[in-house]
């Protein structure tokens, strides 16, 4: 965005990855409560960087180590162009701003916040946990920090805690955005069916983009879970109307044209958008599937972005990986062995796919049953995992 200077502003967004988390504005909490670093709406300024930067100048830096309302919106910004990007560089020059921050005795809460969030997006789940515990003994109304939890607790699987967690949360904040913790977690749980119907007759009437965003995704994975392909483009597209640089949708919505045999239509959905791996990924799967010469560009590059993680001890995008030896590479054993360290550190109906896939592909349909079974043991629904395992049991 831009103030008409030349100078773009950093507008506030959805901040948390994977899923549902939305960074909360003031419209959450009564006015009372409404702390100096929550913004009250999209356009909020948070701070001012020249144009095109993609990182603050050394004054600011410099700025942000000794006073605390600077360093908390530029760490934000840090951890959305990480977001924007795909380039996890950013995630450690936000955790080079919180850092001294981190270690005041007592550190302030918002700050424990968004070093959560950085643990969350290196898939340190269990190290997110542990600092947001810290947060909320500070302020154990925070719904910044419960929100998380709930997301964090929900890629683990935990359930019955995120559920405690989303119950917590809409205590404090409007009833449409608790409404949206508690029946995206339903869905999960049981009770997809009920759940999505709950959410589609929500008036969104008067929303900020960032909730109405948080809102059409849940419902776009659910309808993909239920099998109703039409009504999730529809989600999915009215939530890319509304914030574009959602990659998270948009490569949901690339799997959903991938799935139906349209790859030229994720070609488009992708365009210009190579460098977040995740996006890559689809990319080079549609290419694969169209015989495109620019497969071979991609593959190289998704090579090369694995070999770096690894190299740097990182698991961030192990899921994407099994998919690339799978869908790309042809190497489901590979794969398989991806996909089972992947499963080791998170449970979303995506991780379930990919391993219940390897498994399949690899000959090996036994290895995916620890999925197979905490999809039973939590009552989900998924018609993509469903047709899987009736083609493995057919094989058999």
């Amino acid at each position: 965005m831009s103030n008409g200077i030349g100078r773009p502003r950093i507008p506030r967004g959805r901040l948390f990855t994977f899923f549902t988390a939305v960074l909360l504005g003031a419209a959450c909490l009564p006015a009372a409560q409404a702390g100096p670093y929550i913004p009250s709406s999209d356009s909020t300024v948070l701070a001012e960087l020249p144009a095109g930067a993609r990182h603050a100048d050394v004054s600011t830096r410099r700025l942000a180590q000794s006073r605390a309302d600077v360093a908390i919106p530029l760490a934000q910004f840090y951890i959305q162009q990480s977001r924007l990007s795909g380039d996890l560089r950013y995630l450690g020059y936000a955790e080079a701003v919180l850092t001294p921050w981190v270690k005041q005795n007592p550190p302030l809460p918002d700050v424990l916040v968004l070093q959560a969030t950085l643990q969350q997006s290196r898939h340190e789940f269990n190290a997110s946990l542990d600092t947001l515990g810290r947060a909320l003994a500070a302020r154990p109304n925070d719904p910044q920090a419960l929100l998380v939890r709930a997301t964090v607790l929900r890629v683990l699987g935990r359930y019955s805690e995120a559920g405690v967690a989303c119950e917590q949360f809409a205590g404090i904040v409007e009833p449409r955005l608790g409404a949206i913790c508690i029946q995206s977690l339903r869905g999960l749980n049981g009770h997809l069916e009920s759940a999505y119907l709950e959410l589609t007759q929500v008036s969104s009437q008067g929303w900020l983009n960032s909730e109405k965003s948080w809102l059409y995704s849940e419902l776009g994975e659910m309808a993909v879970r239920l099998g109703r392909d039409a009504e999730a483009q529809r989600w999915f597209e009215q939530d890319l109307n509304l914030v574009p640089t959602d990659f998270y949708v948009r490569a949901a919505y690339a799997d959903l044209l991938l799935r139906r045999g349209r790859p030229g239509e994720a070609l488009t959905l992708l365009q210009g958008r190579e460098s977040f791996e995740p996006l890559l990924l689809r990319i080079a799967i549609a290419q694969r599937q169209l015989h495109d010469p620019q497969l071979a560009q991609s593959s190289a590059r998704l090579r090369a972005a694995f070999a770096a993680e690894t190299q740097r001890g990182e698991a961030v995008h192990r899921r994407e990986q099994a998919r690339f030896l799978l869908e790309v590479e042809d190497q489901p054993k590979l794969s398989l062995a991806a996909a089972l360290e992947n499963w080791a550190v998170q449970r979303e109906p995506d991780d379930v796919l990919v391993l219940v896939s390897a498994a399949r592909a690899a000959g090996n349909p036994a290895a995916a049953q620890p999925a197979l079974d905490f999809v039973r043991t939590q009552g989900q629904s998924d018609v993509r995992v469903d047709a899987l395992s009736a083609v493995s049991m057919a094989s058999r």
